[in-house]
């Protein structure tokens, strides 16, 4: 019969540092240099372990991977401006529906309590109610109920035009991220914000937001007691975005409930399954699927048997969501989506997360670690947002835009504009004219030019298909375009 003996100390001792830095590391030990995580006995470093993003406010996690990028239908306006390739979208978050107008309202009300000292901020972010009007039609009530009359709150909004999505976009985060420190004890609720004094994902971090503390985080190191919330602790969600174009249609063909085992047994025209736009389930045979313009002049259908329901637009749960549990991906409003418009983007772009329209900036600090700006003058400042500068915060636009390859440095040349090809604007002659015989062109295209895709209540099927792109400059807007926030998902592509 086998005995057990007691192991030597000195054994044990040796199987106990093997365990730590032979094999298999405990994960509270670094593996780089043996000394623990979260012990203020061994300097503090603190590390989460085991995190997980929380799911924000209205999302929907949109699983990543590979998809054909492109268009499957005819190209009927001869645009050619999105032939089919592979690419792979990460995963992300998007929103469930539409921006709703209650949602806008909200967000109007919040400018309008904070920034008391600078009505222009709440003026630049109203939505144009006047793009209802038509020349040749009676839409004046929408001008006064659509945007404001509770019936329609949860209508999406329209009339923003993609600088306001942006702005509404970075209130969002702001917003949802003092809740999450309110929520779990960090923060008190502050109401008396006033003007630049107002809770900032971004100023937080840097440390120049206090706003009132209930309780920070008790620190681990031997110089302090407690400390603010940092990136690394994983609290603070990211940023709310618009969807990059290659997002938002992935999004919408909705792939994962059309594919067995990596092979796609259909190649999907719309977000549904299927070649028609009525519905097949016997369940539902013959309903409309998305709300569109059946033909000309046919908006809804005939009264008592309405086909979609919606004379304009309809509530943003309509009709069945896709198989990601988006709603409206096709017609009701188009959306924005965060690209520049160019017709050959396709052929440039990367094909991991393809996008065009990133800018590159730089966050000044001085020797201390503090962030460095410029006053009105030109003067470097360490200071927190100038008075001057909060009338701009939501509705600033720095930078321009790097578009590889497509020759396009000085993009929006107007009437009487040089076409010629020179040192001070290399490119933009090839692109778009040879000669100065052509100098009363005006292109559309440019560096202000944003997609956006979908379909509406106004458009034919055509434009329900998520291939589709159209563009319109960042600062207009329309009756039937609205937008939805994405997030990027941080961490493993589907969750633990």
């Amino acid at each position: 019969m086998y005995r057990f003996r007691a192991l030597p100390v000195v054994l044990v001792a040796a199987l106990f540092l093997t365990s730590c830095f032979g094999g298999k590391k405990t994960a509270d030990v670094s593996s780089t240099t043996g000394w623990k995580y979260n012990d203020p006995e061994s300097g503090g470093f603190e590390v989460v372990l085991g995190a997980e993003q929380e799911t924000g406010p209205g999302l929907v996690l949109i699983e990543g991977g590979r998809f054909t990028m492109g268009r499957v239908v005819q190209d009927v306006m001869y645009d050619w401006n999105n032939s089919p390739r592979t690419v792979t979208v990460s995963s992300f978050y998007m929103d469930e529906t539409e921006v709703k107008n209650v949602d806008y309202r909200e967000y109007l009300f919040w400018l309008r309590r904070v920034y008391v000292d600078y009505p222009e901020v709440h003026r630049r972010a109203l939505p144009d109610t006047l793009v209802w009007r038509s020349p040749l039609g009676f839409n004046d009530p929408y001008v006064q109920y659509y945007f404001r009359h509770p019936s329609y709150n949860t209508y999406p909004v329209v009339g923003v035009s993609w600088l306001q999505a942006n702005d509404f976009c970075l209130w969002r985060t702001d917003r949802v991220n003092e809740q999450i420190l309110i929520r779990m004890g960090i923060q008190d609720p502050k109401l008396d914000q006033v003007n630049e004094n107002n809770f900032n994902t971004e100023a937080y971090l840097a440390g120049l937001y206090e706003g009132t503390v209930k309780k920070n985080l008790p620190s681990l190191a031997p110089d302090q007691e407690e400390r603010r919330v940092m990136i690394e602790d994983g609290i603070l969600l990211p940023r709310y975005r618009l969807p990059t174009e290659a997002e938002w249609e992935f999004a919408a063909y909705a792939l994962i409930g059309n594919t067995v085992e990596e092979r796609m047994f259909e190649r999907r025209m719309y977000p549904w399954s299927g070649r028609n736009v009525r519905n097949s389930r016997p369940k539902n045979l013959g309903q409309m699927m998305a709300n569109f313009v059946r033909g000309r002049g046919d908006l809804m259908g005939v009264a008592g048997s309405l086909n979609d329901n919606g004379s304009v637009t309809v509530d943003v749960r309509s009709y069945w969501p896709n198989d990601y549990g988006l709603y409206c991906m096709a017609g009701n409003v188009n959306e924005w989506v965060a690209d520049v418009y160019r017709p050959l983007s396709n052929e440039d772009v990367d094909a991991f997360n393809p996008f065009r329209g990133n800018v590159f900036t730089d966050l000044r600090r001085d020797a201390n670690g503090n962030v460095v700006g410029k006053d009105n003058l030109g003067r470097l400042f360490v200071d927190t947002v100038l008075p001057a500068d909060v009338a701009n915060r939501y509705n600033y636009q720095k930078g321009d835009y790097r578009n590889y390859r497509d020759g396009d440095l000085k993009s929006a040349i107007g009437v009487g504009g040089s076409w010629t090809t020179g040192e001070d604007d290399p490119g933009s002659g090839r692109m778009y004219a040879q000669s100065e015989a052509q100098a009363d062109f005006n292109t559309l295209i440019n560096d202000n030019a944003r997609v956006y895709k979908g379909g509406s209540w106004k458009d034919r099927a055509y434009w329900l298909n998520p291939s589709t792109r159209r563009f319109l400059d960042q600062e207009s807007s329309r009756d039937d375009l609205g937008f939805r926030c994405a997030m990027i998902r941080v961490g493993s592509p589907s969750g633990f």
